[in-house]
């Protein structure tokens, strides 16, 4: 087991995760809105959901939803437009408060960002005792709830976060890591996929400890280069620091389907939504950029991309859909399946200055 250790110091890393963040701020903002299945988005037509409250989530609605799909889940749906603007203020009040304890803060985007404490500006021995106070700051200063992890690295603190939401605190101690994973659903496992944890599970995979069973070549012969991460994360191993210096250098969005798409139709409909989403990310930050890729995988895993690159920066919604079904069209070959898709902005315009970007538990204060 991996002791997540640097120069011999056990890390103490928060991973904070807003709970709901723009529809919690428009529910906040509009008292006739809460309390009821509420989602941020685009148009019923062909819009995507950009978040959804607690509420609607009951229906299972959730983010990157397709706004119809949403509706046929709930046809009461209350739709509300995004107000970026008051987002971005709202997370830099959040921000701020997390740079009063640390430096060491990396967003990762408006609204969920990892803190190291191993050293703080107050001394603290308690990471736990940070990461509650800090929720508390939080909710005073923008009446907003706020879930946090608290462990020894950033994989552990981040699938913690997600263990008691919303509005929970959550603790994995060093100790208690090897036994965590080791129970923890694959499926739980930041950074595996619906589909990888559906293709795990055909293959006997379903806790840690399965995937602890497998050597480091089986799982690379089996997933690529992700083998080597999966093989690493389920014994507790992530040496990854907490980096408030990392740029970002694109900005994309992927999907994988359960069932391979067979027509130009139907992934024309997925580039749409898949559009939508780059461009909601441009807006939140405001990129531009100058390159676009299309990345096609198709049923036997071959992988391609074909970029097409401009005079000028662009982040227009309309234009990146056209261009994305122009390379679709060109690459597209009837009978051919195709399991993932993908879109991405690249060469960006702002590059050197983007980061990539109740409690009710038995807790002990020792870490």
């Amino acid at each position: 087991m991996d002791p997540a250790k640097t120069d011999q110091q056990v890390r103490k890393i928060i991973h904070i995760d807003m709970d709901a963040f723009f529809a919690s701020i428009e529910q906040r903002d509009f008292p006739e809105y809460r309390g009821k299945p509420l989602i941020v988005g685009g148009s019923a037509r062909r819009g995507v959901v950009a978040a959804a409250s607690y509420e609607a989530r009951k229906y299972g609605i959730y983010s990157a939803m397709p706004t119809l799909t949403a509706l046929h889940r709930y046809p009461d749906l209350i739709i509300v437009k995004p107000r970026f603007d008051v987002y971005k203020q709202v997370s830099g009040q959040i921000m701020q408060i997390f740079r009063s304890y640390t430096d060491l803060v990396e967003p990762l985007s408006l609204d969920e960002a990892y803190l190291d404490v191993t050293t703080n500006k107050y001394g603290m021995p308690s990471a736990t005792l940070i990461a509650r106070e800090i929720k508390d700051k939080i909710k005073e200063a923008t009446m907003l709830t706020a879930s946090a992890g608290v462990s020894v690295n950033k994989f552990l603190a981040k699938v913690a976060s997600d263990m008691d939401k919303p509005d929970g605190l959550y603790v994995i101690k060093p100790e208690q890591a090897e036994s965590f994973i080791g129970e923890l659903p694959v499926s739980k496992f930041y950074g595996v996929g619906k589909v990888t944890a559906a293709r795990m599970q055909k293959l006997g995979i379903h806790k840690g400890m399965d995937l602890k069973e497998k050597s480091k070549a089986e799982l690379i012969k089996l997933f690529g280069k992700n083998g080597s991460f999966f093989h690493d994360i389920c014994r507790g191993i992530d040496h990854r620091p907490v980096n408030p210096e990392r740029i970002r250098k694109s900005f994309g969005k992927e999907r994988t389907f359960e069932n391979d798409l067979t027509s130009l139709e139907e992934l024309n409909e997925v580039l749409r939504n898949i559009s939508e989403l780059v461009c909601r990310d441009l807006e939140k930050y405001g990129i531009r950029g100058k390159t676009l890729t299309v990345k096609v995988k198709y049923d036997d895993f071959k992988q391609i991309t074909r970029c097409r690159t401009f005079p000028g920066f662009i982040n227009n919604e309309e234009l990146i859909l056209n261009v994305s079904k122009e390379i679709m069209a060109v690459v597209f070959t009837p009978g051919s399946r195709i399991r993932l898709l993908g879109i991405t902005l690249s060469n960006l315009e702002q590059a050197a200055s983007i980061a990539d970007s109740g409690d009710n538990k038995q807790l002990s204060f020792d870490f």
